[in-house]
């Protein structure tokens, strides 16, 4: 492989499964389908995780207790379809097959941190991409109806336990 030259994932490196709208699979919702397509998910380290302050040498440490390494998500999606949100509240416990993927360095001990979702593995460059599976608390959730456009946008936010 040539120095300086940019390599890019094929554009279909894990594609969706036959007959569903995305990658994305969250415990008792089933396959999406005119349900997710134009689906963003979002993966953020929660705000406990960060707690940094300077020592008395004026260096930089982090006070972060590691038990709140953990992940936040939010979903958003505009399609034709609401998904399988009735009788789904905050509080409720699901686990997710995440969009997003994370990745790491070949070689890295300990790695991935997280469970992979079943044949989202690709090793490329030194690295290894993987869509994680989290177990998750759902936060705020709301949908709403574009009547002229007939589509219904929908959002879901969650939070690693």
């Amino acid at each position: 492989m040539p120095t300086g030259t940019l390599y890019e994932l094929p554009v279909n490196a894990n594609p969706p499964p036959p007959f569903a709208d995305t990658q994305l699979v969250i415990s008792g919702w089933g396959q999406l389908i005119y349900q997710a397509r134009g689906l963003t998910q979002s993966l953020e380290v929660i705000p406990q995780a960060f707690e940094q302050d300077y020592d008395v040498n004026a260096n930089r440490i982090d006070l972060s207790n590691p038990a709140f390494r953990k992940y936040q998500s939010t979903i958003t999606c505009s399609d034709r379809r609401p998904p399988p949100m009735d009788a789904l509240f905050p509080g409720a416990i699901v686990t997710v097959h995440c969009t997003t993927p994370l990745c790491y360095l070949n070689g890295n001990p300990g790695s991935p941190n997280r469970p992979e979702a079943s044949g989202s593995s690709l090793s490329f460059n030194g690295f290894t991409f993987y869509r994680p599976i989290l177990d998750m608390m759902v936060g705020p959730l709301s949908w709403r109806l574009e009547d002229w456009e007939a589509t219904v946008g929908w959002q879901i936010q969650l939070f690693e336990v």
